[in-house]
């Protein structure tokens, strides 16, 4: 079967989960059918096309710019026999090909745009034009994948039009042989951490979907002994960005072992911090699943998240580590959860432990993979 796969980031920009999800699954999936990918960028590789926005829309808003990168993937379908797009940077793409070439379109939906209003911050009027691309879209699919069950109920409620048997569960998964435990220690040193003392790690962009200045209220007070590691860049506005500075800059004034990392780090150098973490820490106010806290768990590492969307498909509550709700007192129930955490390192040990098992056992990328392309089987037989 001849597909093409349709996403924004592709390595090696790489720089969220979505991006993580198609190139692991890009990599399972070669061996099962014929893949293209499509993705933002310039130049051609075998196998992978990438496209870039139009020179006449350079200063233009976003979303129009992203609306011409999704033409020309377009365009480049006209040998596939099915298409799948990830994200609302590429969900046009793939209706706009079912529409021209009569080949059915699968979309995986990572995010919802009804549910992260604050992207009008980022996007201005552009909001309402990834709104519209990803309606589109999502309700002339042939099926739709929900990468968790909450991910699926929030589909549903988004676009209750939608026939509920199109939209399939198929959880993100992680390289459980690329993410393991590392004991090295080099990368720590080059930081500049103190080995002798536990840290907090935080891995994400700056958003308002992952929950940073929450993070940063709530580390405020947590036992003053502890680190803090911030692997935090790619901030969506620069109004975001300056309040995570101004929260960051009064941090270090009431507490020690603050670190800073705003460049995305090379996987192996993030692998060691999430191994030797005291805790990783997910505060996002919105995750559908969360690959990160996937990534962390099968590097042995306790997770403390919060409780929402796909997040408690991944983390088992007092098994892997703490599930935080995120009404009423967020920040302080944030770090409450992580002092309980540091203050037992046997328990913590024992949740990193079990974290490592179950995502090896319950999220690896070749079951993953399988469950795709045989999605893909029956929706090509029933086209």
């Amino acid at each position: 079967m001849r597909v093409g796969l349709l996403t924004r980031e592709y390595p090696p920009d790489v720089y969220g989960g979505a991006g993580v999800h198609v190139e692991f699954l890009a990599r399972e999936l070669r061996g099962l059918v014929d893949l293209d990918v499509h993705c933002w960028g310039e130049g051609r590789t075998e196998g992978v096309q990438r496209h870039r926005s139009w020179s006449a829309l350079d200063g233009a808003n976003d979303a129009l710019r992203t609306f011409s990168v999704d033409l020309s993937m377009a365009a480049a379908l006209e040998d596939r026999e099915l298409v799948h797009s990830h994200t609302w940077y590429a969900n046009l793409a793939g209706h706009l090909a079912k529409l021209q070439y009569g080949v059915p379109h699968v979309m995986t939906a990572h995010s919802l745009e009804p549910l992260r209003p604050w992207k009008a911050e980022q996007l201005g009027g552009g909001y309402q034009l990834s709104g519209w691309a990803e309606r589109t879209a999502i309700e002339a699919a042939d099926a739709v994948i929900a990468v968790s069950g909450a991910m699926r109920e929030d589909i549903l409620g988004c676009y209750p039009t939608l026939d509920k048997a199109k939209v399939h569960v198929v959880h993100n998964g992680i390289d459980t042989t690329m993410y393991r435990p590392d004991p090295g220690t080099d990368v720590l040193e080059r930081i500049g951490l103190d080995l002798g003392r536990p840290y907090v790690l935080f891995v994400g962009r700056i958003t308002r979907q992952k929950g940073v200045p929450h993070l940063l209220r709530a580390v405020r007070d947590i036992d003053p002994a502890v680190q803090v590691v911030l692997c935090a860049g790619a901030p969506d506005t620069p109004e975001i960005d300056k309040e995570f500075r101004d929260l960051f800059e009064e941090l270090g004034r009431v507490r020690a072992g603050l670190h800073w990392i705003p460049q995305m780090l090379p996987r192996t150098d993030v692998i060691q911090l999430l191994t030797h973490a005291a805790v990783f820490v997910c505060p996002s106010v919105y995750e559908p699943l969360g690959i990160v806290n996937l990534e962390a768990m099968a590097c042995g590492t306790p997770v403390v998240a919060s409780r929402v969307g796909g997040i408690p498909e991944v983390v088992a509550h007092g098994e892997t580590g703490l599930l935080v709700d995120t009404e009423g007192a967020f920040e302080a129930n944030l770090t409450a959860a992580l002092d309980s955490v540091l203050a037992d390192p046997e328990a913590a040990r024992t949740m990193g432990e079990a974290g490592r098992v179950r995502a090896v056992e319950e999220f690896g990328w070749d079951a993953v993979a399988r469950r795709t392309a045989r999605l893909y089987g029956e929706i090509v037989e029933q086209a």
